[in-house]
């Protein structure tokens, strides 16, 4: 029996049980299954086919423990300062429901419409996305904004869903380059067309609060594809961002 379907028997045995196993923690039982596929298992990458039902909560007891290992190494009375009490278990439920839960929730569901027919739409759609991240190297917040922009083909999605595609990458560890490809290639899946491009404007914590500490940097990066190549495609796509940025609702 392979090591991975060895773990999965054993945590299943103990779970019927009601017996906590502590010697296979939940994150090497996922892990395991990972390797086993030839996956891999990088911060901006989602992890969700791997998880069983129950799996998110127990992540989220196994990293509390080691939160508060964290916490202890601090040298941060946790039995007696009022404020570090619940601490850990915060931390652990930040991670795996909020900052990182791209990594561990499913895709978000995209239902794509058809633009054909008379009225068939061929001009730019430009979207905005607020976004929410994490650098990878120091974990540290990254907020911003994506422009999504597209020249529909033969179908495209619900507006919101542009926006539920931006974040569900956005929340998990990234790197801003990365984060732009990643939206690119989801969006151009999604609608079919390679004609997309993706504009992110972002500050990041691990310049602000750390390092450096430049309170006013910015980041910006673009990918852009197909017809977007294009110079006068492209000069409309940053001028229709022009435009959403100097907008007052």
């Amino acid at each position: 029996m392979a090591l991975d379907s060895r773990l999965d028997y054993k945590y299943h045995c103990i779970r019927m049980s009601g017996v906590l196993n502590m010697d296979v923690p939940v994150s090497e039982r996922i892990k395991s299954r990972i390797k086993a596929s030839g996956k891999r298992f990088f911060a901006c990458d989602n992890v969700s086919e791997f998880i069983q039902e129950g799996e998110e909560n127990d992540l989220v007891l196994e990293l509390t423990e080691k939160f508060n290992s964290v916490i202890d190494s601090l040298v941060i009375d946790r039995e007696n300062d009022p404020n570090s009490h619940e601490t850990g278990k915060r931390l652990a439920k930040m991670y795996v429901y909020e900052i990182m839960s791209g990594r561990y929730e499913k895709a978000p569901k995209v239902t794509a419409f058809p633009n054909t027919g008379e009225n068939v739409y061929s001009g730019m759609l430009v979207v905005r996305a607020e976004i929410k991240s994490m650098c990878s190297h120091h974990h540290q917040p990254v907020r911003g904004i994506a422009y999504i922009g597209i020249i529909p083909s033969q179908k495209v999605i619900g507006l919101s869903k542009y926006i539920r595609i931006a974040q569900w990458y956005a929340r998990r560890g990234q790197l801003q380059e990365e984060l732009c490809e990643q939206i690119a290639k989801a969006i151009s899946k999604a609608c079919d067309t390679q004609d997309v491009a993706v504009y992110i404007s972002a500050t990041h914590g691990c310049c602000e609060n750390r390092g450096v500490g430049a309170a006013n940097s910015l980041t910006q990066t673009t990918v852009v594809r197909g017809q977007f190549h294009a110079a006068d495609v492209k000069k409309e796509f940053f001028d229709n961002i022009s435009l959403q940025q100097t907008f007052k609702s």
